[in-house]
């Protein structure tokens, strides 16, 4: 019986010597209780989107960066990044990205209408008007976003002496890149 308990513990020691385990080990940059190689629970364009709509466009246009190098540029993750862009003020930057969804898409509604955000923005209010009409004909005026960033567009053109601290807009995320302008209060 003595013999028996001596051969069950060195059993159990040998098993729990260094380099004779058999337990898994943990593996680099998987969370526990993950399957290596399992995809990430939530989409990074998701938390990008809710990032941008909380106000957060650089941490927001970082994910954006992080979901196209997984999943690659798509003509709509690259709206999603210009709206992140027109959010930080980089409205260059923004429209190159715009023009490059378009020369690719020409018939994409959501770069029309951000880029008609940008244009108004920058104070191309004729081109901004013409791309948001180009706009509101593709999705033939279902978007109410589509339809009140023409009318401030047409607004502005009729009024040649417009005021910027009569009527100052903000712009604001309307989700999956759409972006609009918000009338504030002067």
């Amino acid at each position: 019986m003595r013999a028996l308990s001596i051969s069950a513990l060195l059993l159990v020691l040998v098993a729990c010597a260094p380099g004779t385990s058999a337990r898994l080990e943990p593996t680099p940059g998987v969370a526990p209780g993950a399957a290596p190689g399992a995809e990430p629970v939530v989409d990074p364009r998701i938390v990008a989107d809710r990032l941008l709509a909380a106000g957060e466009a650089e941490l927001a246009l970082e994910t954006y960066t992080r979901a196209a190098a997984r999943e690659g540029l798509s003509p709509d993750l690259l709206v999603s990044m210009s709206a992140a862009n027109v959010r930080l003020g980089r409205l260059n930057q923004a429209e190159r990205i715009l023009r490059d969804v378009l020369r690719d898409t020409p018939e994409h509604v959501g770069a029309l209408n951000n880029l008609g955000v940008v244009l108004l923005e920058q104070g191309n209010t004729g081109e901004a008007q013409r791309t948001f009409r180009k706009a509101f004909a593709l999705d033939s005026g279902e978007t109410p976003e589509i339809r009140e960033n023409l009318r401030v567009a047409l607004a502005k053109m009729e009024n040649s002496s417009y005021n910027p601290e009569q009527s100052a807009y903000t712009l604001v995320n309307r989700g999956g890149g759409v972006v609009s302008l918000v009338r504030t209060k002067p």
